[in-house]
Order: C-alpha cells, then structure tokens, then sequence
C-alpha cells in the first residue's frame, strides 16, 4: 500500500496536481483506516489466542468441574399412570369388554418433563396393581367417565395409599385431571352426589385466580408472571366435561375445605362458575378440572390450544408434576422397572376419527 503515488502538498497548493495524482491523495485517508483495521486484526487474534479450546479445559485446575448429583433428588422418576375403561380409540373395540387403555398424550405429558411411565391397569389383580404403585414415584389419575364400579374403587385405593406413603415420609406426588377431580372430590367429601351439572365440553376457557392467593409450592410456582396473567385473560386450558363443583358447595363442605385450597376457577358455556384448580394443604396432591396433557399432544378436539403460550401451560404442567416426583426416595429394581415400563407396549393410532384421542394403549 505504501508504494501508491501520493502528491505532495506542494504540488496540491501550487493546482498542479493531476488527475491521476489526486487519486493517489485520496489514498492518504484510506491507508490510515487499513493500517489501523489490521492493527485492530492484530489485536483481536491476540486476545483470541487466550481464549481456551475444550481440549484445553482440563489443564488449569481453577476451571469449575460439573458437580456430583444431588443424592436427595431421583434423576430416572416413573410415573405410573391408571388406565381407564375401554378402548379410548373411538368404537375400536366395544366398551362392553376387559379392555382398558390410556391415551398416548398423558405418556407423552410426562416423558416431555424427564419421566417414564408404568401404566396401573385399573382391572390387573389388586396385588399386581399394588406391586407396580411401589415401582413408581407419583401417580395420574387421567380423564375419562368412570365414575363407579372397580374403576372407581381402585382409584380411591391407590388416592389412600399415596396419603399413606406420604405420612410416612415418602414423597409420592399425585396428579388428578378432570374425572380423576371429579373422583377426588367424591372421596374426600364422602358425598357421590356432591357433583354438579355444568356445560363445558370441548371449551377452551380461561382460569381465574382467587384473590390474594399463595402459589407458593403449587403447579402454579414456577410460571413466568406473563403466563399466569395470559392464564386469566386468554382461553389458554382445555376443558372438556359435564361435571364439577360450583365454589360455593366446595366452600360448604368442611372436609373438602379443610383437605384442600382452591387456587383456580372457570366459567363454562353457560357462564356458570366451577372450580377449576385445588392443591392439598398437607399433601403433594394437586387436581385440575382441565386438560394439561391435551395443548401439545391431542388434535382430535376443535377448541383445544395450540398456541406458544398454550403449549408451555402444558410444559409447565408436565415439569411441576416430575419436579415431584423427582423428590421421592422410592428407588426400585431397575430390572423390575424395565419389565414394566409402558414401552412393553403398543400403541394404536385412532385420530383419524376426529372425535376421540389420536394415540392410545389399549390393555386387554
């Protein structure tokens, strides 16, 4: 660059610079800038030159090592889940049979946050049953129908026998979606008629908070405050029953008040008021009338969510429940694990119908 002809200045003050000279002053500032981008160059290829490479890493000893695992945290939780009467895949199979199933979404719910599934077969003999809950590190009780019969009996057992490992200083966190709040309440009231009517099938709708209430250790904890206010002003859950309890008949019934804190209520098509949310006082017990698992894995219904916001309720769900059931010490065979995990089946693909789940297990 150096040797470009620049006109002197006093051929620049006398006027007798040509054209060909005036170009090479021009080249006066532009040699200025290079020489000091390639003294910046110089530079940063200097400091980049300190910077370590990962190969490098184990050389100097003031570098951070990753720390051990936390031994009080499970990092491989199982989560069982209960099947439910029937096929689930819209009129596969008839009703009428053995066969039970769970619907491929609340497996999907939980494997998103870190978690396996064992599935409970709601009509296994009650020692199968028993045996796989010792296998497991929380349990979900799914949406469905079933509100009498064995179905209804096994999930008040497995509901008693969760209180009972946590009173004994277990850890057993327990989840309980539409029917399976529906069946909560029916148990901890001892009222079967303590439910009533209400209009809220496949509605999206909006959750209302209670005022002044402490979301402090609930589902609710670790919400970004964004979403918790999106939760109230945009129809971001998934209802989808005829069921429920109204408020006021919850707040009526002392053992319902006195077992549980209302955090959530919703409004149905009607415009009348259920409550839509409660958590246990004493317990890691937490049951919603509404639909979590059904945002980011369920398509068959026209009113589900789909929306990025709608989509991380479900997330946020889903990482609540297995923060839980990371917390459980219940450290089982893995070899016992294995042999029943949910993968020992198969799935049935029914979304082609449109009006049931698109993926079930069917047991039978």
């Amino acid at each position: 660059y150096f040797f470009l002809p620049v006109a002197s200045l006093s051929s620049i003050a006398a006027g007798a610079v040509s054209s060909s000279n005036m170009l090479g002053f021009f080249w006066i500032p532009l040699l200025f800038a290079l020489s000091k981008e390639v003294s910046v160059s110089a530079n940063a290829q200097s400091t980049a030159a300190t910077i370590l490479m990962p190969w490098e890493v184990d050389s100097f000893e003031a570098v951070p090592r990753c720390p051990a695992e936390d031994p009080s945290i499970n990092y491989r939780p199982v989560v069982g889940i209960l099947s439910h009467p029937g096929d689930g895949a819209s009129g596969r199979l008839t009703n009428a049979t053995n066969a039970s199933y769970i619907a491929a979404s609340y497996v999907k719910f939980v494997e998103s946050a870190g978690a396996r599934v064992i599935p409970l077969i709601y009509n296994e003999p009650e020692e199968v049953i028993y045996k796989k809950l010792n296998l497991v590190n929380g349990v979900i009780f799914t949406g469905g129908s079933a509100k009498s019969g064995r179905y209804a009996d096994v999930v008040e057992s497995i509901f008693k026998r969760s209180l009972k490992k946590n009173d004994a200083g277990e850890h057993f966190p327990l989840l309980a979606i539409c029917l399976g709040f529906e069946l909560l309440t029916v148990i901890v009231s001892q009222d079967r008629s303590i439910l009533e009517r209400f209009n809220a099938r496949d509605q999206a709708s909006k959750l209302q908070f209670l005022q002044n209430v402490n979301l402090n250790e609930t589902v609710f904890e670790r919400f970004p405050p964004v979403l918790l206010k999106k939760l109230s002003t945009e129809c971001l859950v998934m209802q989808n029953h005829r069921y429920g309890i109204s408020p006021e008949k919850f707040q009526k019934t002392g053992s319902l008040c006195s077992f549980f804190n209302i955090l959530t209520t919703s409004t149905d098509e009607d415009g009348k008021t259920y409550v839509s949310t409660v958590q246990a006082q004493r317990y890691p017990v937490t049951a919603v009338q509404w639909h979590p698992e059904k945002n980011a894995f369920e398509w068959g219904l026209s009113r589900i969510p789909h929306s990025e916001d709608a989509v991380q309720v479900t997330q946020n769900v889903a990482n609540f429940f297995v923060r839980e059931a990371r917390m459980s010490k219940n450290r089982p065979l893995i070899q016992e694990v294995l042999d029943n995990l949910i993968y020992n089946y198969g799935l049935t693909y029914c979304g082609k119908a449109g009006k049931g789940y698109d993926e079930v297990y069917i047991f039978s």
